[in-house]
């Protein structure tokens, strides 16, 4: 997957040599729903399966910001590398359930704040007047991975505790990305896609985890 990543960028610095038409630049700005796919989500399952419920998987929201630059190829295809700060994660969270015990509200959370800064390199065809899609390649660099985990008990809080865990993920992750946005003639844009996570996440190889993460946006293309 890196090798077509590089491909990519060499078919990138080929395209800035013979593009004839001007670039353009934009922001883009919006929501993830982020989660991770494979086996570390599957044991997890299985506790959610003995717990009764009691212990619920949920995604991880976040937001994503960032700027790119579109290069005309020739017709309604352009190429539109960018630059991003993306929050992505997964999270846990428990409860007893029951009315025998609704009154002690006991509840506890664990989060993944993952923290990336992505970097696609889409293919953009323009299907109808201001609609477009697009696909490629995205490399992610991780820049911090914080868990973090809290308790509470009838109101009161038991346990908070903020924890950096980067150095037990890799760094490196490679995506498949894309979706569609339609832009308005004024530049403005609304914007939905996917990122495909290829690389696995755990650094010492004890499981096999991915990043999932769907995202909506707004930009605006100058």
């Amino acid at each position: 997957m890196r090798k077509i990543y590089l491909l990519a960028t060499i078919f990138l610095m080929v395209g800035v040599a013979k593009v004839n038409a001007q670039l353009k630049y934009g922001v883009n700005a919006g929501l993830n729903h982020s989660t991770w796919k494979g086996d570390a989500v599957s044991s997890f399952e299985n506790i959610v399966d003995l717990s009764n419920g009691y212990i619920t998987p949920q995604a991880r929201n976040g937001f994503y910001a960032g700027g790119f630059v579109e290069m005309p190829l020739g017709g309604r295809i352009s190429l539109q590398p960018g630059v991003y700060y993306s929050q992505k994660g997964y999270t846990l969270k428990g409860s007893i359930a029951g009315d025998k015990f609704d009154f002690l509200g006991v509840n506890a959370k664990a989060q993944l704040q993952s923290h990336y800064i992505d970097v696609p390199l889409l293919l953009k065809a323009e299907v109808a007047k201001g609609l477009q899609v697009y696909a490629g390649p995205q490399l992610s660099y991780l820049v911090k991975n914080n868990l973090k985990m809290d308790a509470g008990l009838l109101g009161f809080s038991l346990l908070n505790t903020n924890m950096d865990i980067t150095e037990n993920f890799n760094r490196a992750d490679v995506a498949l990305t894309g979706g569609a946005s339609y832009t308005f003639e004024n530049g403005f844009s609304i914007n939905a896609g996917y990122d495909h996570g290829l690389s696995r996440l755990d650094k010492n190889n004890n499981f096999k985890s991915y990043n999932r993460t769907f995202k909506v946006g707004v930009g605006f293309r100058f």
